[in-house]
């Protein structure tokens, strides 16, 4: 099983609280790698919040390939974070030669773009950028996005925060989400490390999909560019996230009832029960296999976790007003926020759908049984 952290906080703090999570609860991952989702940035990143900024690790050539490209595009840099790493690498870390997080001034042509055709092009990018990386491997691009920042990186969690430096006053962040990898399925490949990121969207898993192909298979078939890739069984979550989200225009309380929608029979005494068997039927190639469990960040910033029926795989989510997080085990919690009511603490079954929102002032929470609000 891999390891899930996630935390939100009203003023900006370090990945470190997320990787120390991951350490207290190191017998539950192999410590083959480490991914790091941080947004709604703080330090130097605070003022450009409008500026995509580009995350990935790069040979020298490859840098010279991505400046050249970003060049001829109009994108000129606006601000970069230099990440000077050791000589010798930890056990099991590869040496590479760059890892690169540098926010970017869009082109003078774009600034009369409307909101949807900018992000589809910054997606267009990143799209591009990584099939040039993988075309001659010497790019793997994680996210091209205003506001965010990914690290991914193969080896135990916290010696790759140390030999990155991740404890630096640039990276603190609002939202942070973290996984510690269990290689179970597949070779290591750093596009298959969790969190995965979409336009906004952003999910972790701990968990088996089994119903992968006919799920990306369906995707595919929406014939968006975004929906690619596919390392790994899990980057489906984000995608149906984005799908539900974005392309059926539904909310998050609609997300469960799409990867798991309820039975015919709890099906006909709910109230929208017109709607969702429509749901049901239309997104049928959308309902998952675990056991998942899923946490997620939205494009408001609000921070969610859902299980599937098997409810197989741990989790808890715990807090005080101003900071709440998302753990596997409640020892991770403990460590991150240790001064909070623990009696609140809420572990969420299959039915439930548990969200932070973006003033992180509460736990709410939102069961499969219930009325939708968008269709009030």
């Amino acid at each position: 099983m891999c390891r899930l952290f996630a935390v939100t906080s009203e003023t900006p703090i370090s990945p470190m609280v997320a990787i120390n999570a991951l350490d207290i609860m190191q017998e539950g991952h192999d410590g083959s790698g480490v991914g790091l989702f941080l947004r709604d940035l703080g330090g130097p990143f605070e003022e450009i919040k409008d500026a995509p900024i580009l995350s990935g690790i790069f040979t020298e050539s490859g840098l010279k390939r991505l400046d050249m490209y970003m060049m001829e595009l109009g994108f000129m840099t606006k601000y970069k974070i230099s990440i000077k790493i050791p000589k010798t690498a930890p056990p099991g870390v590869p040496k590479r030669d760059i890892y690169l997080v540098r926010a970017y001034e869009y082109p003078e042509e774009w600034e009369s773009l409307s909101q949807e055709t900018l992000y589809d092009r910054l997606l267009d990018i990143r799209l591009a950028l990584r099939r040039m990386g993988e075309e001659k491997e010497d790019m793997i691009v994680f996210s091209f996005w205003p506001d965010v920042i990914m690290i991914k990186e193969i080896g135990d969690p916290m010696q790759v925060a140390e030999y990155l430096n991740l404890d630096r006053k640039e990276l603190k962040a609002r939202v942070i989400m973290a996984q510690g990898r269990q290689n179970t399925n597949y070779a290591i490949n750093l596009y298959a490390c969790h969190p995965f990121f979409l336009q906004g969207f952003a999910t972790m898993t701990n968990g088996e999909n089994t119903a992968f192909i006919p799920i990306k298979e369906y995707l595919l078939s929406r014939r968006f560019s975004g929906y690619t890739g596919y390392q790994s069984d899990s980057e489906v979550f984000t995608h149906i996230l984005h799908y539900t989200m974005k392309k059926l225009e539904l909310g998050i309380e609609a997300y469960k009832h799409v990867i798991t929608p309820l039975n015919d029979e709890d099906l006909g005494h709910h109230p929208d029960r017109g709607f969702l068997g429509h749901l049901k039927n239309t997104c049928r190639r959308l309902i998952i296999d675990g056991p998942n469990c899923v946490i997620g960040c939205l494009t408001d910033h609000s921070i969610f976790m859902v299980q599937d029926r098997k409810k197989l795989r741990p989790g808890v989510v715990g807090g005080r007003p101003g900071m709440f997080a998302f753990s596997s085990e409640i020892c991770g919690l403990d460590a991150a926020i240790p001064d909070r009511d623990k009696a609140r603490d809420f572990q969420p079954m299959h039915l439930d759908t548990v969200v932070i929102g973006p003033d992180r002032r509460e736990i709410d929470l939102c069961r499969q049984t219930e009325k939708l609000p968008l269709l009030h």
